[in-house]
């Protein structure tokens, strides 16, 4: 299995060698258009930058999207299997298509972005902000479970280290796509870091130098941090589904690092943050 995809434009269950995550970067040109049968899998629609027309079987959603990726959150568009999903962009712009194969039909779903919690996560370096638009509780869904979390220059995310590759009380097994997008510096990309590693019965050994528009596969395994490179803010969009009958992100924390947890309270979370975001945060 390839665990780090340069420049993914598409990930499917096959291409990943796994059963349910997906993802696919749309790019339109202003005025194009793209319709695709979601068969078998539901699907999550959020700009990457810029607006849309989404329409699920006839009916049709005004995406209103945003500037780029730390601009604030995105309102989403859920579209659930054996549908016609299309996206149309006036002005032309980028979206995530994040989905998961999945048993149940849904109803088709809006999310306004004024809708979507936003979460500033840890304290001092490990501060990170959360948009947790497409979680159970927030986005009705059948099996897939999405996000994205943005990582202001010199900090870590995804820190401690954690994992949910098996079915147990307080974890659920999930695979996990992590798409990647790095702000400019006054001279070019920027880049970031990202490590994941394994344990007893999982054999996986990634450290990953991340660019724009690359993205880490993670069937298993501790995965942890995500560097943000001093001087470059790090957004990754997290897409996850798993075969269990409840669908919940419940993880276990590495327990030679969880131990930093406890050093957050006596710290200030980054004042960076949030990006862009209007909406009430939560800490």
């Amino acid at each position: 299995m390839t665990h780090v995809v340069r420049s993914a434009e598409e990930v499917t269950p096959e291409s990943a060698g796994w059963t349910y995550c997906g993802l696919r970067i749309l790019e339109l040109a202003a005025g194009q258009s793209e319709t695709m049968a979601t068969d078998g899998s539901e699907y999550v629609v959020l700009s990457l930058g810029g607006s849309a027309a989404v329409t699920v079987d006839g009916q049709t959603y005004a995406l209103e999207g945003r500037r780029d990726v730390f601009s604030g959150p995105s309102d989403v568009v859920y579209a659930p299997r054996d549908a016609e999903l299309s996206v149309a962009s006036e002005a032309g712009g980028r979206f995530a298509l994040a989905s998961s194969r999945c048993d149940n039909r849904l109803e088709p779903a809006y999310l306004p972005k004024a809708d979507v919690p936003v979460e500033l996560r840890g304290a001092g370096q490990s501060s990170r902000q959360v948009n947790n638009f497409g979680i159970p509780g927030v986005l009705e869904a059948d099996r897939i479970i999405a996000c994205e979390v943005l990582t202001p220059g010199g900090n870590w995310s995804s820190w401690p280290p954690h994992k949910h590759d098996e079915e147990r009380d307080g974890e659920t097994a999930l695979e996990e796509i992590y798409y990647f997008e790095v702000a400019d510096g006054p001279n070019g990309p920027g880049i970031g870091f990202q490590r994941v590693y394994g344990h007893d019965g999982a054999d996986i050994d990634v450290t990953a130098e991340i660019h724009s528009g690359d993205a880490v596969l993670i069937p298993h395994g501790w995965h942890g941090p995500s560097i943000a490179a001093p001087g470059y803010d790090l957004y990754y969009l997290n897409v996850m589904a798993g075969p269990g009958a409840e669908r919940a992100w419940l993880i276990c924390d590495d327990p030679a690092h969880t131990w930093v947890r406890d050093t957050w309270a006596d710290q200030a979370v980054d004042p960076r943050l949030p990006f862009g975001a209007t909406q009430e945060v939560t800490a």
